[in-house]
């Protein structure tokens, strides 16, 4: 269908689509069209990279990779409410790594302030700041973007692409414009005249299309706004949607890794021999901090790897879960990287006598990615061109970093983005894409297809990192008079962007502190700061990144706040909400009514609550646990959320749901710990999630009142831990300050 070979990567110019007797459109909102850098093939007409048209029908070229979120269900709606075709007709792949995809979206997240209440000249910043993804071609699954991104561009995509394909309808008719109209893939002229999409395509390669075309009103929609099945969803269950890790290649061979276990060390020494002398084993290939193993079969490859003996050097961190936890807590005495928020005068405040002041110190663990499909990827080296076939969140970082690894240039790479088994920022790194080209690299002219270890993927995760938070708090007749907050942790932001892009950004690190600072209380003394740990343990984005440990932090000690006041923690919040952000208050009073708050409550039971405003969208999260025998029982839970406007209520419902879900095994459960250097944990059975049998009811309420699309991937996890601890100390009157929440209570199993 696509020639993606010929588009220009990480240029300054436009990526696009070649096509066969077709033509792509597409829609930029930035002030200079960009040249095509296209040479189209006989045959072809190329335009830009959104929608294709051919002799096939309609196809999607999506930017964002489908990881469980429903983009490949949501994108299609945007593209046909304003194309006018059939929306379950809508084929999609996924486009190639290309500057044409960036991801504007991100950068919704980037300014040092608070999200809710932005002024116009805040957002104008936004807008501006967008032409620097569009410029480095920032291709990136993330952030709960990809609707937000896609909004209007997919949309103005499909109305530019109708209006053209109108115009070619009306010089091939020789009618105006004006008496044409579109329906289900055709234009519609006097008379009972039908032209389809794909006999006018080949005529619209030839027309400018407009710049922007007015956009249709809610009102008109026929899709977007209503729960529509997944396109995704027959060929995962029948077993034909294709993963990296399924990836096939006529004389393909399979491949593992096994790099050092103290991550960051090196490799002293090893000896192959047991392994290579096993039948099917082609190679045991040195990689300088580790070695892969090449096999008929995975299975061999993975058992070869066991019996490679090798020497390891040691870590480049403290080796104990205990000594860099000392690091952590020593930054809260250290000088703050940001103060984001500084309310009133904290400092200078006196307090009176009648006054609660409250302390408390917070802790979190490490904690991995723990994707269903661990790290794989198939690749290809033939000497001038590599191909590879991997669930990336973010091709075009992994392309440039492949290339560079065997000696190409990026245009001499060329990732295929597969479906992917769970992303949660891990799939957003490349270090598995680069080992994969270095093996196939070394097996020039073979196709390789490598597949991690579980216990490899477990133990060369990067990780959410460890935290610690030390709060202040002043209640005065009842009311939150004061609130200070410090943040330890080392930094994501800083680390993740010095290896994607070579620099770590300078300045205060707005990701350390989101989730305390930016959270919509009106609260008069209100300051927070965030210290930053120096420690090398490989971290990255893990979903809701610094919310996660954020809101455990903000939402206990708030509640602790309540309490100490003589509060309900409920009205507590509703209280301070209602003074700053009416949404806010919206959710907290939708998920009060949904729980039954109020009411009395059985013995034997405890209801905690927690909200949290992230990525654009508060949630309220409310959560009801009850005494079995000792043993703790998750019976019930409900969430309220405003995401602005709901494209497509169930995959919201099933994100909200899958984010608590997600939120509350990291709370009861998970836990990344280290000894000698290496992580203990070495597959499930070390790393728990939540069990089907523990799974509470959960009720989810979606509110539309925000004047912009939120984000829902992402922004139910925060609030569940707190939640979660909440309730416990409801039930049992003992406050939790350290997740995971199983090493002082028993959960049913």
């Amino acid at each position: 269908m696509a020639n993606w070979g010929k588009i220009a990567r990480r240029s300054l110019l436009i990526g696009s689509a070649a096509v066969a007797g077709g033509v792509a459109f597409g829609v930029w909102q930035y002030r200079r069209a960009l040249p095509n850098p296209l040479e189209a093939g006989e045959g072809e007409v190329a335009l830009n990279p959104w929608i294709i048209i051919d002799q096939q029908g309609v196809t999607l070229v999506a930017a964002r990779a489908e990881m469980g979120q429903g983009v490949y269900t949501t994108l299609p709606a945007l593209l046909a409410e304003e194309l006018d075709v059939a929306w379950e007709d809508v084929r999609v792949i996924h486009g190639p790594a290309a500057q044409a995809y960036y991801n504007a979206g991100l950068m919704s997240h980037a300014l040092p302030s608070t999200d809710y209440d932005r002024t116009a000249w805040q957002e104008m910043m936004v807008e501006a700041m967008s032409v620097l993804p569009k410029m480095i071609g920032l291709q990136v699954t993330g952030g709960s973007t990809s609707t937000l991104d896609a909004y209007e561009k997919l949309r103005q995509a499909g109305a530019t692409a109708r209006e053209v394909l109108k115009q070619a309808a009306a010089a091939r008719l020789g009618l105006p414009v004006e008496a044409l109209s579109t329906e289900n893939g055709r234009v519609i002229a006097p008379g009972g005249i039908e032209l389809s999409y794909a006999e006018l395509a080949e005529d619209a390669a030839g027309i400018d299309p407009p710049r922007r075309v007015a956009l249709r009103p809610a009102s008109s929609w026929k899709y977007l706004g209503r729960s529509m099945p997944r396109l995704d969803m027959v060929e995962k269950v029948t077993g034909r949607a294709e993963f990296g890790i399924d990836k096939r290649l006529p004389g393909m061979r399979f491949a593992t890794v096994r790099m050092c276990p103290r991550l960051g060390g090196e490799m002293r020494a090893f000896d192959a021999s047991a392994a290579e002398a096993m039948p099917g084993v082609e190679r045991v290939i040195d990689l300088g901090t580790g070695i892969a193993v090449i096999a008929t079969n995975t299975w061999l490859a993975m058992r070869a790897a066991e019996a490679v003996e090798i020497e390891w050097g040691p870590a480049p961190y403290p080796e104990t879960s205990e000594a860099l936890m000392e690091v952590i807590r020593a930054a809260l005495d250290g000088e703050a990287n940001s103060t984001l928020r500084d309310e009133g005068d904290v400092d200078r405040m006196e307090v009176a006598p009648a006054d609660r002041v409250i302390e408390a110190e917070y802790t979190v663990p490490w904690l991995a990615h723990a994707t269903m499909e661990p790290m794989s990827a198939a690749a290809h080296f033939t000497g001038d061109r590599l191909e590879i076939w991997t669930g990336s969140q973010a091709p075009g970082f992994a392309e440039e970093a492949a290339a560079r690894a065997v000696g190409l240039e990026p245009e001499q790479v060329r990732c295929h983005v597969t479906y992917l088994g769970g992303g949660f920022g891990r799939r957003g790194e490349y270090d598995f894409v680069v080992l994969a080209a270095r093996v196939a690299q070394a097996m020039a002219g073979v196709p390789v297809q490598v597949t991690w270890s579980r216990e490899e993927d477990m133990r060369h995760d990067f990780y959410r990192p460890a935290a610690a938070a030390r709060m202040r708090g002043v209640i005065r007749n009842g009311f939150a008079h004061a609130l200070e907050g410090r943040v330890a942790a080392p930094s994501v932001t800083r680390q993740s962007m010095a290896r994607l892009t070579g620099s770590a950004p300078p300045g205060p690190d707005k990701g350390h502190v989101e989730g305390m600072f930016n959270q919509p209380y009106a609260i008069p003394n209100y300051r927070v700061t965030g210290h930053l740990a120096e420690l090398s343990v490989p971290i990255g984005f893990w979903r809701s990144v610094g919310n996660s440990f954020n809101g455990f932090f903000m939402e206990s000690f708030i509640d602790e706040m309540a309490l100490a006041g003589g509060r309900d923690p409920l009205g507590f919040r509703l209280e301070l909400a209602r003074n700053e952000h009416a949404p806010t208050a919206g959710v907290l009073e939708a998920v009060a009514e949904m729980s039954g708050w109020s009411a009395p409550r059985a013995e034997g039971t405890g209801m905690g609550v927690a909200m949290t405003h992230s990525f654009h969208t508060p949630v309220a999260v409310v959560v009801e646990v009850a005494d079995r025998g000792g043993e703790i029982a998750l019976t019930r839970a409900w969430i309220a959320c405003d995401v602005g406007t709901a494209l497509d209520p169930s995959i919201i419902e099933a994100q909200m749901v899958g984010g608590l879900v997600f939120g509350l095994s990291a709370a009861m459960m998970e836990e990344i710990s280290f000894a000698d250097g290496e992580v203990e944990q070495w597959n499930y059975p070390d790393y728990d999630a939540l069990r089907m049998g523990q799974m509470p009811e959960v009720e989810v309420r979606i509110l539309e009142t925000q004047g912009h699309i939120g984000g829902v991937g992402e922004p139910a996890t925060p609030p569940a831990a707190p939640a979660l601890a909440n309730a416990i100390f409801d039930l049992t009157g003992e406050r939790i300050r350290e997740l995971p929440l199983n090493r002082r209570v028993r959960f049913v199993i």
